[in-house]
């Protein structure tokens, strides 16, 4: 019988603290705690020098602008060495004429893949899956996305979720399907719904125009 791989790495939960780092980027030394008071994307890729990885880092570098108006950064993170980073990045650079402008992390100790929970411990390779995570300024995870290794994800929907968060959290209201800016949100119950004297109709056909425009 197979055994089973030893789980080494702490389960995360959204709203709690994501775990801090210091490491090695090509960009330097960074340290998560650092970006406080920013909202932060981080995400995993499998290896460098592979198409469904490069299509997502030149996505992702065309969107960069788009979270930083949003007081958001990013921060990528693979396996691999950071002189295979550089000399990625510069072959992006040479053939699709994109210039990636966040940093990505040299986590060949998978010191923080463990921490993070980025390579399942049931599957057949060590490398990382696509992961992603949106910690918010205060520190907190506020989304956990696991992607296989084969698929890629969706980076526009990453965009749209730090939105909706951001929204959500300064209007007081829950956002419904596919939500984008300028949407109709719906109110958050003044009450318990169990204690309410509305119909369960009523309150779930309470909706208020979106305010995302007036902010940004």
């Amino acid at each position: 019988m197979a055994r089973k791989r030893k789980r080494n790495y702490h389960e995360l939960h959204l709203n709690e603290l994501a775990p801090d780092f210091e490491v090695a980027t090509i960009s330097g030394v960074i340290r998560l705690s650092d970006y406080r008071g920013r909202w932060v994307v981080l995400f995993s890729h499998p290896a460098d020098f592979t198409p469904v990885c490069t299509s997502e880092i030149v996505r992702l570098a065309e969107l960069y602008q788009q979270f930083r108006a949003l007081n958001c950064e990013i921060i990528g993170l693979s396996v691999d060495s950071q002189y295979t980073h550089v000399a990625w990045l510069d072959a992006i650079r040479k053939s699709c004429g994109i210039k990636v402008p966040f940093p990505i992390i040299d986590d060949q100790g998978r010191k923080i893949a463990n921490k993070y929970g980025m390579i399942h411990p049931d599957s057949s390779t060590t490398c990382t899956v696509r992961s992603t995570f949106i910690i918010d300024d205060e520190g907190r995870l506020r989304m956990l996305q696991h992607y296989p290794i084969w698929v890629g994800r969706s980076l526009d929907e990453i965009l749209r979720v730090l939105q909706a968060a951001q929204t959500s959290d300064r209007e007081g209201v829950a956002l419904p399907e596919s939500w984008h800016p300028g949407d109709a949100a719906v109110d958050l119950p003044a009450e318990p719904l169990a204690a309410s004297k509305n119909s369960l109709s009523e309150w779930f056909s309470s909706i208020k125009k979106d305010v995302f425009a007036r902010h940004h």
